[in-house]
């Protein structure tokens, strides 16, 4: 797949804002400075961009309890998303959505959902909504291998397949729901394979591979503004961290992740496989990609000030942009 220089460059830079975004995130909410829980995904950094830089700005995604990725793949500004975290007048919801319920209309971020499988129907929903009014425009759904057994994702699958509605169904498969391995509770190895149910394309994915994610989701995305309706891509991939930053079951006796398989997953580190791929190939300089590291880590910087510097909302707030109760 020929894929131009700044193309190239602006998934490394996601990836980039991705990385450096979650860690700070973890370190920031292990010293209690952040409010409420807080999902990371460190090492599943390719997933998130590959698929985003397969979108145009008007196509749509719908995203999940561990969804900073995402919102940074499709746009989404580190200020305001660090002072959402914080709690502050200045984040994407006015300090009131926190970490999983981010979201941005302007960048089609639908918002993040701490209900599992709870995007899948409003991401089809937003795709019936674009065939409604003629527009070739394509949602993006993001969602665990936990969500694959939650029956909003066989209801939206079969839907989307009988009306041929543009969306990409995408399934970032780390191996675990919360603390349960995937294979103790999935009839199937490869949840791909789920496609086959509803007639149509279902592919696996090197979920740390962000040149494949990209080719694969091009591909789809193409699929679907054509009219030619869904697709499910399985990115197989692995969050180096717990489910919830600060849990106490994540590594050690009793741990119900072995110490080996992290490791052993550190080793595939989606950014340094793309570094390699970048510069080995003589396709980037290393001096450019040290560049963009160091922006972003400045970047990180303004945007930690800019959250901390920020109004908390006042209370006589409370019920404002609140539509139900």
């Amino acid at each position: 797949m020929d894929v131009g220089k700044d193309k190239l460059l602006e998934m490394y830079r996601s990836m980039q804002r991705i990385r450096q975004f979650e860690t700070k995130t973890r370190d920031l909410a292990l010293a209690n400075e952040l409010p409420g829980f807080v999902h990371v995904s460190i090492g599943e950094e390719a997933s998130a961009t590959g698929v985003c830089a397969a979108l145009r700005k008007t196509d749509r995604i719908t995203s999940t309890h561990r969804g900073h990725g995402h919102l940074l793949a499709k746009g989404g500004q580190l200020n305001r998303m660090m002072a959402e975290l914080y709690g502050k007048r200045t984040g994407y919801c006015k300090g009131k959505g926190g970490s999983m319920h981010i979201v941005d209309y302007a960048l089609g971020i639908l918002g993040a959902n701490g209900i599992v499988g709870g995007g899948l129907p409003i991401a089809t929903g937003s795709a019936l909504a674009a065939v409604i009014a003629g527009k070739d425009d394509v949602t993006a759904c993001f969602f665990g291998d936990g969500a694959s057994n939650e029956g909003t994702f066989h209801e939206s699958l079969n839907l989307a397949a009988v009306w041929k509605l543009p969306v990409v169904f995408v399934c970032e498969n780390n191996g675990y729901g919360e603390f349960t391995p995937m294979q103790t509770v999935t009839s199937v190895r490869d949840i791909a394979q789920r496609a086959q149910g509803y007639n149509i394309p279902g592919f696996i994915v090197d979920g740390n591979d962000v040149m494949e994610v990209f080719r694969f989701a091009s591909e789809a995305v193409a699929r679907a503004r054509a009219g030619e309706g869904p697709t499910l891509l399985e990115c197989k991939t692995y969050r180096w961290e717990g489910h919830v930053v600060g849990e106490a079951a994540f590594l050690g006796e009793g741990a119900y992740r072995p110490t080996a398989e992290v490791e052993a997953w550190k080793l595939k580190c989606p950014i340094i496989r793309y570094q390699q791929f970048l510069v080995s190939g003589g396709k980037i300089d290393q001096a450019e990609l040290d560049r963009i590291d160091k922006e972003t880590t400045t970047e990180l910087e303004d945007a930690i000030k800019f959250a901390r510097e920020s109004e908390l909302p006042d209370v006589s707030e409370v019920t404002d942009d609140v539509y139900a109760d």
